[in-house]
């Protein structure tokens, strides 16, 4: 990265590329106003107010030919996006247009933006931290309302508030303790343990807390990987169909149809599940099928949710019973199909709490389904409200590192060691959480994260 990139004026398409009926081109730095009226005809932008749109045309320099018909926005530094002036050239849609506005706008020496580096300017310049860049992608990449909302808590600086929270607590601990070190004659030692104590265990807990939404957060925030798991002609592909509402999957009568992974994503009351369909488990000679049940398996491992399918109108056989085993220690949900026909299944067998009642021909069961699903991750409420959610692993990593060291520094002084050797941990979790905002990262991270944002955001 250049010690003067700063300095460069960046400039680059900021709509999707395609037809459409306007596109973006986004200029950002000190010279982009003066930049953009070399090649504008019509009012003289230089003497614009901040905030304001003038109509005219894009030409080129060259030899004066009109390239499209536009509308300039004006955006003075420092109230706008990046903290520096900002000019919009809004110009018809499609490829040529936009494209050929964006070529003039280079050759009067503005630079191509990186990938995300408009916001990386806001966040350089101080108008964002790091959790609120990283919002943005959020908010772009979010497939539903509710990891939409939360995202948009974030940009709106719910966890930037909670983290700085921490930190300001923790800086007031450190605080006491370099007290007790610089005036060693005030004989505070005693309180100074017990004011420690109560205060770093306080921090300790809302840690834990905001490591408690992490699931939750991680769920929202790419969704809910669900695996259809069960023996052949159960009713998996028949589920996945009912929970899509379309006729996605091929359904016979002919056990081991589906050889072969089918793999959906259904909003379920704001929450993006992710359901991969599988091949019945069952012990087959088909070469073909035994790669199908081995994939089933292998995506089971991976799974954040099973939904078990067990046909209800026959007895637990081998092959169910292999699958319970399989599944026992994660979070299954037994799904009870064929229920519109007489019960044959002996469910005093079926050790899994969240047992379901489905009938696949009749629709019936999905609302237990939902209500099951709600309970198991998100204690029956997904509201998101106002609520700090931690989605991203970057923010768990760094609140975990935190909380291990707040946990050094509370046994240190349980058994009184020296305070001096407490601030040591205390420190340490101080940087863990800058890290969280952008306080404690390097260059290379900065990088990786902003890497993964468009081109023209």
């Amino acid at each position: 990265m250049k010690d003067n990139f700063l300095e460069d004026v960046i400039a680059a398409i900021s709509t999707p590329v395609g037809n459409g009926g306007i596109s973006i081109v986004r200029l950002s730095g000190e010279e982009s106003v003066s930049m953009v009226s070399g090649i504008f005809k019509g009012a003289n932008l230089l003497n614009k107010k901040s905030h304001t749109m003038s109509f005219g045309y894009i030409v080129d320099p060259f030899n004066g030919k009109t390239i499209d018909e536009v509308l300039v926005s004006v955006m003075l530094a420092p109230k706008t996006y990046t903290c520096e002036n900002i000019v919009e050239i809004n110009c018809h849609g499609g490829l040529q247009a936009s494209k050929k506005v964006l070529e003039t706008v280079l050759n009067q020496g503005a630079r191509l933006a990186e990938p995300g580096e408009f916001t990386k300017r806001a966040f350089l310049n101080g108008r964002i931290d790091l959790t609120q860049a990283e919002a943005v992608i959020d908010i772009i990449t979010s497939k539903t309302e509710l990891s939409r909302q939360s995202a948009l808590n974030q940009l709106e600086g719910s966890l930037k508030k909670a983290v700085y929270d921490l930190r300001d607590n923790l800086l007031t601990s450190i605080a006491t303790i370099e007290a007790s070190i610089d005036y060693p004659e005030h004989d505070i030692e005693e309180e100074t343990y017990t004011q420690l104590s109560q205060k770093v265990t306080q921090i300790f807990n809302e840690t834990t807390k905001l490591l408690e939404s992490a699931d939750r957060g991680k769920i929202v925030r790419e969704g809910l990987s669900t695996v259809i798991l069960g023996k052949p002609n159960v009713g998996k592909s028949s589920l996945l169909n009912y929970l899509l509402d379309e006729e996605r999957a091929i359904v016979t009568n002919v056990p081991g149809t589906t050889r072969d992974t089918v793999e959906e994503t259904v909003n379920i009351e704001g929450i993006p599940i992710k359901i991969v369909d599988t091949a019945g488990i069952r012990n087959t000679e088909d070469e073909v099928e035994k790669i199908g049940v081995e994939k089933a398996k292998e995506y089971s491992k991976k799974a954040d949710l099973i939904l078990m399918v067990i046909d209800g109108s026959k007895p637990l056989d081998d092959d169910d019973i292999e699958i319970i085993s399989t599944v026992k220690d994660k979070k299954t949900i037994v799904i009870l199909n064929k229920i519109d026909l007489p019960l044959a299944v002996d469910i005093s067998k079926l050790s899994k709490e969240a047992i379901v009642p489905v009938s696949t021909i009749n629709k019936t069961g999905v609302d237990e389904i939902i209500k099951k699903l709600k309970d198991m991750f998100f204690n029956g409420d997904i509201e998101i409200n106002n609520h700090v959610l931690i989605g991203n692993v970057r923010h768990k990593d760094a609140l975990f590192c935190a909380k291990n060291n707040l946990k050094n520094a509370i046994d240190a002084i349980n058994i009184g060691m020296p305070v001096d050797l407490v601030s040591i941990d205390l420190m340490e979790a101080y940087n863990h959480y800058g890290r969280i905002v952008g306080e404690s990262v390097d260059e290379a991270l900065i990088d990786r994260i902003f890497s993964q944002f468009c081109l023209g955001k």
